[in-house]
């Protein structure tokens, strides 16, 4: 008899027999408040009815066309709709299943284009799990451990993260630019280096925003040295921050941009765009693959940007982003153990420390818990597992907002309550 392997493991109990809107239902008859949307996936709630017809009308006329062998009508007009919300330039598109492959084909293309070795990544960015990517993934140990030799010519400098260091954001933004140059004096030579990719808000390193003065700090250095700047979009895309693109809150233009996961509401499609010039000079037979760009996982993402568009999706993030951001605030306010809320639009954390400012994992966990018991799924990230994270569907309304702000309030006192 086979079985699911224990190394993956569910940060909830929950068996999701079905979804409707940000509502799972469980096999245990129970109704729960998502706001994970499957890690940022499901932008459009679960099972849109929009989506969801676009889906079941593509499965009956075409659900395969493989996209080096043949060309199929959906995957034409995804080139077309997302050259209405791309940034200005970036009108060259290869299309891949799952954010690692296109992490992997960013790469491909910085190396080819520069004709140099090395990349810069950030300090705590998450950019996947398969080789190059988690050789540039640095959010945590359990990507990389047992995994070596992993990848060369990744080089790490810091990221802003003024809560870690203690400082307030100027301070710590000076350091990281600081530490940039200093890398590129004594460690990777900027004719050896090819891009330098940054997460707007980092992801599984703990929901910490970039800001303006780091990313056009980095923008300016990589004009000056001829180094690709790649902006990793998979999580703060397509609405996620309140912005359509996470980089458009700090006034970057990226060489190279990633999107994946909220792209087509949970079907498989991720994709890198650059400028023609640009992706002209990735090789001959350098990008391909099986399953990329579905022609079902295209009418869905058609579907998806329609319905962002049209329901005003964009603007309601950032509305219920901040509603939800007043009610974390709120709570923090009466709970010294949460050090920190912090985030942009639908991506929101709060992390938990201990009294002298040390990594509170095991409150965070306790929290996590009792948030299942009242009715809500939450998923933790950073370094530590110490920071809980936020992350509704696009099309969360107020009701579902304060409905998960009283349940994370009780969550919090359960939580808390047990070590008092």
């Amino acid at each position: 008899m086979s079985h699911l392997s224990e190394h993956l493991r569910q940060a909830t109990p929950v068996v999701a027999e079905r979804g409707a809107g940000v509502h799972l239902y469980g096999t245990d008859g129970r109704r729960y408040l998502d706001f994970t949307a499957g890690i940022g996936v499901t932008s459009t709630g679960h099972c849109h009815p929009r989506v969801v017809a676009a889906a079941q009308e593509q499965v009956a006329t075409l659900i395969h066309g493989q996209y080096t062998t043949v060309m199929h009508r959906p995957l034409q007009r995804l080139v077309e709709r997302l050259g209405d919300v791309l940034p200005a330039g970036l009108d060259s598109l290869f299309f891949a299943n799952s954010g690692s492959e296109a992490v992997e084909a960013a790469l491909r293309l910085a190396r080819h284009a520069t004709g140099r070795p090395n990349v810069v990544v950030c300090q705590g960015g998450f950019h996947g799990r398969t080789v190059a990517a988690a050789s540039m993934t640095t959010s945590g140990t359990k990507v990389r451990t047992g995994f070596g030799p992993l990848m060369g010519g990744v080089v790490i400098t810091p990221f802003p993260h003024a809560f870690y260091y203690g400082w307030d954001e100027e301070t710590a933004t000076r350091f990281a630019l600081r530490e940039f140059d200093q890398l590129l004096q004594t460690v990777s030579d900027p004719d050896d280096t090819a891009a330098v990719i940054v997460e707007p808000v980092l992801g599984e390193g703990g929901y910490v925003p970039a800001n303006s003065a780091f990313l056009q700090g980095l923008r300016e250095r990589a004009d000056r040295h001829g180094i690709l700047l790649i902006l990793d979009e998979i999580q703060t895309g397509v609405g996620r921050t309140g912005r359509f693109w996470g980089h458009e809150h700090f006034g970057v233009r990226p060489d190279i941009l990633i999107t994946a996961k909220g792209l087509a509401s949970g079907f498989p499609v991720s994709a890198i765009a650059a400028s023609a010039g640009l992706m002209a000079k990735a090789r001959p037979g350098s990008q391909g693959g099986t399953y990329g760009a579905n022609a079902v996982a295209c009418a869905a993402a058609l579907a998806t940007l329609d319905v962002v568009e049209e329901e005003g999706l964009v603007a309601n993030a950032a509305a219920m982003g901040a509603r939800l951001r007043a009610g974390l605030d709120a709570v923090a306010a009466k709970q010294p153990g949460i050090g920190d809320v912090r985030g942009l639009g639908l991506m929101l954390a709060s992390e938990f420390v201990t009294a002298d400012g040390s990594p509170d994992t095991e409150t965070a966990t306790r929290v996590l818990r009792a948030a299942v018991d009242e009715g809500l799924l939450l998923l933790p990230c950073g370094p530590w597992g110490n920071v809980v994270r936020m992350i509704p569907p696009l099309i969360v309304d107020e009701t579902a907002v304060d409905a998960g702000l009283r349940a994370w309030s009780a969550a919090v006192e359960t939580a808390t309550a047990a070590t008092s």
